[in-house]
């Protein structure tokens, strides 16, 4: 009866085993892609992270953010935040005083024909568009550092479902082995009957 129940356990350890081994190779297999689609994408862009002048002319605390990855170029999730939260937010945040997009644009949408067509309206339109740029363009690098953080997410999950794969498939190897002396004790406990005289 021990041997039986050890190796229902096993078996069913065994196939839980090969599940997160294929789960496992399954989010390598999405790190990898991840990882590759998020540096290609960066690169094709062709940026160079903001060093020197450009550095020195932000506030500290985004200087300090850009400073490890001063004159490399873009290309992986973690340079593309640092670059959308800490360069392009900085100068759009500095060029509006602050205000968004939406707010610039609700500004402009909101003035006569005669107040878009004065000075004071066409810097207005500049700034809208500008914003507009700079806010398309956070949003992607940000999509890219959110694909790239899926990915390390899934090369940790990668890690965790191969390591316990492992654990099980020792442990399966320790369930059958135990079934196996569980069966040779019972043989043992069991008296040879022979045969009976009649």
């Amino acid at each position: 009866m021990r041997s039986a129940f050890d190796k229902l356990i096993s078996w069913t350890g065994l196939a839980i085993a090969a599940v997160l081994i294929m789960a496992g190779g399954l989010l390598t297999w999405a790190n990898v892609f991840i990882d590759n689609q998020v540096t290609d994408q960066l690169t094709m862009q062709n940026i160079t992270m903001p060093e020197g002048e450009a550095l020195s002319s932000l506030p500290e605390a985004d200087a300090d953010a850009l400073e490890p990855y001063a004159g490399s170029p873009m290309d992986t999730g973690a340079e593309a935040k640092a670059y959308a939260d800490h360069y392009i937010l900085v100068h759009m945040n500095e060029s509006s005083d602050g205000r968004t997009y939406s707010e610039v644009s609700g500004e402009y949408v909101q003035m006569t024909d005669e107040q878009k067509a004065s000075e004071e309206g066409q810097a207005l339109a500049g700034l809208r568009q500008s914003l507009f740029m700079g806010s398309t363009l956070r949003g992607l690098l940000l999509y890219g550092y959110a694909f790239a953080t899926m990915g390390t997410i899934a090369g940790y999950g990668a890690i965790v479902a191969f390591a316990g794969g492992a654990i099980l498939l020792v442990l399966v190897a320790l369930g059958l082995w135990h079934a196996r002396r569980a069966e040779q004790s019972a043989e043992r406990l069991v008296p040879d009957k022979g045969l009976q005289p009649v």
